[in-house]
């Protein structure tokens, strides 16, 4: 298939004539073609002549919908393996070394020191998060993954952003932009400086090398500190942990106890103690296993995650296959041929899914969406009855994190994993075997990269490049993390990847170019085309039309003014994700002698005097602006013929203003989209009704945002919502940015909505919160920016069931929050950002479930000192969590003429244009298990995703 596919390609370029010159090589190739086929046929009767292969059952509708359903109840039987048994006496021993009460003295360094596998990391998770004795006790916390390769200066950004707040880093980058280029000693002069009177707690975890910990703490911590602060390093390295420690702080973490290796293994196999009492076959095989895995935490998740799926009778024949170095030896070998079993066990369609993970970097967070769509694009997923491809994708998923062989990392409020990790053990035993099978190529530098000719997928890690030769030709993925590699010095994407499916360029930190796609028409098999957030592509060329197989085209920050209507040709494609940029640096009409200027200047940019970066952002600048008309949208132009796209899911954004009525109508032909993103500021109504008309007719439509305000802060209306009478059943998320006055009628209808986002939407008082409260299934409500301008906000007895996160920032008018008896049972979180409540938060006692409260920055509450008392006698020990002291929020305070500074800490969108305030408001975290039960009153230093504390002095 290889040889017939690279002969196609050259067979393209000939005329008529030169093909009726090669006939014979044609001919020949479509013998080979006979053969190969008559093989396979000769296989397969022979398979089922012996009975070598089981036929799969089609099975009834009544068997795909149970397995429909287990699919979509694995998340709920997830195991958090950071939270495992027997860390009680090694958190109480760590915690002491700690000692979080002595609150002077220099900064100390404790290592937790121990092999790969043990549990350090999550050891020390559980006390980093530990809102009693952490994050009460010091003002700044961060948590820092070192790893055997970091980039510096995004380590110290990292830090700063922790430890002081992203908004003190978002101001110190825009101090030195365009004033100097970002250095090393820039950030670690800021961050010593800002630390030098501040209590901090920060774990870097996985440290490697000395030399990173002797650079880290020169550059980093300030030497007279006297707060007593404290650094805790997680680390195998014995040598370096006696040698960084302070005295004689090294905590080495040892094997789990027998019982409590025992419960663990139980519980990843879905046993009890009483199972193994009542069989005494399977406490004896429960025993032999444990002693074989040598009490080792990972060992025993991964051997556990195999059991689960087997019955006990099987146990005995399995454990004759482990092999017996843990028993005497608990090294790094041992564990790697103990996690290779697991490997080894797994179903053949998931074996190249996890080879596959060997591509991302070590520590890298990996999106649950990016690995799936990744895994249909190379052709791993296979289709099943009654499932869309992306569901059977989901499954594997989350096959692999039950078998522990990923760990999930990110979790929805609706419990569903977002993002994942893999152990650094297990991506070791990845590499190694992915290497071995000569599946992905990760180019070392060292000449250690020996290419074979079957070699497949290829990885970049920073610029590394390979020294031996390879032949692009037939490279089938490409994926580049961090910087430029040498081999593609002169574009991603050359003209050899002919039989490319996948380029992914989502994590890049170099900028693409224009020039870097020149030749992306040429790669005709291509079926997914990831582009991050570095990029100055201002134009799609016509010539994409050709790409008939791709699925997936993801540019969430690109200076694309409109997408070209050979789009419409794709008729794989299941997301389109294009978003543009809203401002302008250069060519602003808000600045016009700013713009005249660069504009005349404009030929200075074809010089040496400029950068080639620089050059290509204002090209790309100038291009966006000439071709929108200086639109502030973030929307992009799509042509007629969108509706051809029938199997498109995911539509951002769409600028419904400068796309036609025709192409506006067409959406509502796009029957399996799922999400959609428009953007309406400065449309007519006709156009508007027409997008609505549309939106009613998308059955499968589970997600939608509407942005009606531009970046200049202009914000347009959203009232022809009203024209909406039967909206999308299946509607879970509903964004709507823009003034509404008035709640549309048909949002009651929405039984399915699990997250409303509410902007600028100036909501009255009446009916608005009788139809939030009404609606069945919501658990996310976020209003932000006026929108409800009412006084009171109440809920009513019996409203919001299922509600478990309420986020209120910057509503002006809000003077009160009421909690009726009955209403919200299920409400854990109240958040409250740069709202006055003269008369307070009331009713908090009539919230069962209430575990967290935080008031950020800018907030004023009257009663402080009421609602403190409510929490230290509320049943579930809720934990009231404060920007600042209480003199800074309490109104009572304030009156007598408190006179505390308080540094400001603006809110930050996020990639997905969430507002970050003190926790992620519309994704808030999942549930921690272990937390502790007592009330606490905390302050807070941060708005970042996870909740700092802040102890006044």
């Amino acid at each position: 298939m290889q040889a017939f596919l690279r002969a196609a390609e050259v067979m393209k370029k000939k005329d008529e004539l030169l093909k009726l010159v090669k006939l014979r090589e044609r001919h020949r190739i479509a013998i080979r073609i006979h053969n190969l086929k008559s093989r396979v046929e000769e296989v397969s009767s022979r398979n089922t002549r012996y009975n070598l292969v089981e036929p799969i059952s089609s099975g009834t509708e009544d068997d795909m919908d149970s397995y429909a359903e287990d699919i979509r109840n694995q998340s709920a039987r997830n195991v958090d393996e950071a939270e495992l048994v027997g860390f009680s006496d090694s958190k109480k021993r760590l915690l002491e070394m700690i000692d979080t009460n002595a609150n002077d003295g220099p900064a100390k360094v404790i290592c937790v020191v121990g092999m790969g596998g043990l549990g350090k990391t999550a050891l020390s998770r559980k006390i980093f998060e530990s809102e009693e004795d952490i994050r009460k006790n010091f003002p700044c916390n961060a948590w820092i993954t070192v790893s055997q390769s970091f980039h510096r200066i995004e380590l110290l950004k990292d830090m700063i952003r922790q430890l002081l707040g992203p908004s003190s880093l978002d101001q110190l980058l825009q101090e030195l932009q365009g004033k100097v280029v970002v250095q090393v000693h820039h950030l670690s002069e800021y961050l010593i400086e800002e630390l030098k009177e501040k209590r901090y707690f920060v774990v870097l975890d996985d440290l490697w090398i000395l030399h990173d910990w002797n650079w880290i703490n020169e550059i980093a911590f300030p030497k007279n500190n006297k707060k007593g602060s404290r650094i805790v390093i997680t680390t195998r390295n014995v040598d370096l942990a006696e040698k960084c420690a302070t005295a004689s702080l090294v905590y080495h973490l040892d094997f789990l106890q027998m019982n409590d290796a025992i419960t663990l293994l139980l519980r990843k196999t879905n046993k009890n103690h009483e199972d193994m009492e009542s069989n005494k076959n399977m406490q004896k095989m429960v025993e032999r296993i444990v002693n074989k895995c040598g009490r080792l935490p990972l060992a025993i998740l991964t051997i556990g995650a195999v059991l689960a799926t087997k019955q006990v009778s099987e146990w005995e024949k399995f454990y004759e296959h482990l092999p017996s170095e843990l028993e005497i030896n608990p090294s790094l070998e041992a564990l790697r041929r103990m996690v290779t079993l697991g490997y080894n066990h797994l179903p053949s369609h998931l074996k190249p899914c996890f080879l596959y993970l060997s591509i991302f970097p070590e520590d890298f967070e990996i999106k649950r969406n990016r690995l799936v769509g990744r895994w249909i694009a190379e052709g791993f997923v296979r289709p099943k009855v009654g499932m869309t491809t992306k569901d059977v994708g989901e499954s594997y998923f989350n096959e692999l994190i039950n078998r522990s062989m990923i760990q999930r990392s990110r979790v929805g409020i609706a419990g569903k994993i977002k993002t994942c990790r893999i152990h650094d053990i297990i991506r070791d035993i990845t590499v190694s075997i992915s290497r071995q099978e000569n599946f992905v190529l990760l180019p070392m530098g060292d000449g250690s990269d020996l290419v074979q000719e079957n070699t497949r997928h290829i990885a970049f890690h920073g610029s590394m490049s390979c020294k031996t030769g390879l032949d692009w030709s037939i490279i089938r993925s490409l994926a580049i993390f961090g910087d430029r590699p040498k081999s593609l010095a002169h574009a991603v994407c050359p003209d050899q990847l002919r039989m490319l499916r996948v380029l992914d360029l989502e994590d890049v930190t170099f900028l693409i170019t224009q020039k870097d796609f020149d030749h992306i028409a040429l790669l005709c098999h291509l079926k997914y085309l990831s582009i991050g957030y570095s990029s100055s592509i201002y134009s799609l060329p016509r010539s994409i039309g050709k790409l008939q197989g791709l699925q997936t085209l993801n540019m969430p920050s690109t200076y694309i003014a409109a997408l070209p209507s050979e789009i419409s040709k794709l008729q794989c494609l299941h997301t389109l994700r294009c978003i543009g940029q809203f401002h302008y640096d250069n060519f602003s009409l808000n600045h016009p002698m700013k713009c005249i200027t660069n504009t005349i200047c404009l030929p200075k940019v074809f010089t040496p005097l400029v950068s080639r970066d620089d050059r290509a952002k204002q090209i790309a600048e100038l291009h966006m602006a000439t071709k929108s008309c200086w639109s502030e949208s973030f929307g992009v132009k799509v042509p007629k013929g969108i509706g051809k796209l029938r199997d498109l899911q995911v539509l951002e954004y769409v600028d419904i203003r400068r796309t036609s009525s025709r192409a506006i109508k067409e959406l509502g032909q796009l029957s399996k989209l799922r999400k959609l993103g428009v953007t309406t500021n400065g449309s007519t109504k006709e156009k508007c009704k027409i997008l609505y008309a549309a939106i009613e007719k998308l059955s499968s439509l589970q997600s939608l945002h509407v942005d009606a305000v531009l970046f200049s802060g202009i914000i347009g209306t959203l009232e022809c919502l009203d024209s909406i009478s039967s909206p999308p059943p299946l509607l879970r998320t509903l964004r709507l940015n823009g003034s509404l006055e008035e709640m549309p009628n048909w949002i009651e209808q929405l039984t399915h909505l699990k997250k409303f986002d509410l902007r600028r939407s100036k909501l009255k008082e009446g009916k608005t919160m009788l139809i939030l409260g009404a609606l069945p299934n919501l658990m996310v409500l976020y209003l932000y920016r006026n929108a409800y301008l009412g006084e009171k906000l109440v809920f009513k007895t019996g409203a919001f069931p299922n509600l478990r996160t309420l986020c209120i920032y910057e509503l002006d008018q809000l003077r009160e929050i009421r909690f009726e008896d009955g209403s919200s049972p299920l409400l854990e979180k109240i958040e409250i950002g740069k709202c006055r409540l003269e008369s307070g938060i009331i009713g908090i006692i009539h919230l069962p479930k209430l575990k967290e409260i935080p008031i950020t920055y800018g907030s004023k509450v009257a009663g402080l000192g009421q609602l403190e008392g409510e929490v230290n006698t509320h049943p579930n020990r809720p934990v009231l969590l404060m920007y600042s002291d209480r003199r800074y929020h309490d109104l009572g305070a304030e009156a007598e003429g408190s006179s505390i500074e308080v540094q400001t800490a603006d809110p930050v969108p996020d990639a997905e244009g969430s507002v970050t305030v003190a926790v992620e408001a519309t994704d808030p975290l999942p549930e921690q298990e272990g937390e502790s039960s007592q009330s606490q009153v905390i302050t807070l230093t941060t708005n970042d995703r996870s909740v700092t504390p802040y102890m006044a002095a």
